[in-house]
């Protein structure tokens, strides 16, 4: 797997667990929880790869979501 590529599954796998966490708390339905992360600051900031966001887990991103979502700001 190149570099690339674990990049990508990170980040793909924060985006799926981010989305399950948004459904669990808020009891969103799916295509709400999609359109809230892929409209944040942080998903934003997570694809910039030059940050390093998607080296950190889950759980913390989930946290600067529900923080935007709740306060529109994290």
């Amino acid at each position: 797997m190149t570099k690339q590529q674990q990049t990508d599954f990170l980040i793909a796998h924060i985006f799926d667990k981010t989305t399950q966490y948004l459904i669990e708390d808020f009891k969103l339905d799916i295509p709400m929880a999609l359109n809230l992360i892929y409209n944040s600051k942080v998903y934003e900031l997570l694809l910039d790869k030059k940050n390093g966001l998607y080296i950190q887990s889950p759980s913390y991103i989930y946290d600067l979501v529900r923080k935007e979502y709740l306060f529109g700001r994290f």
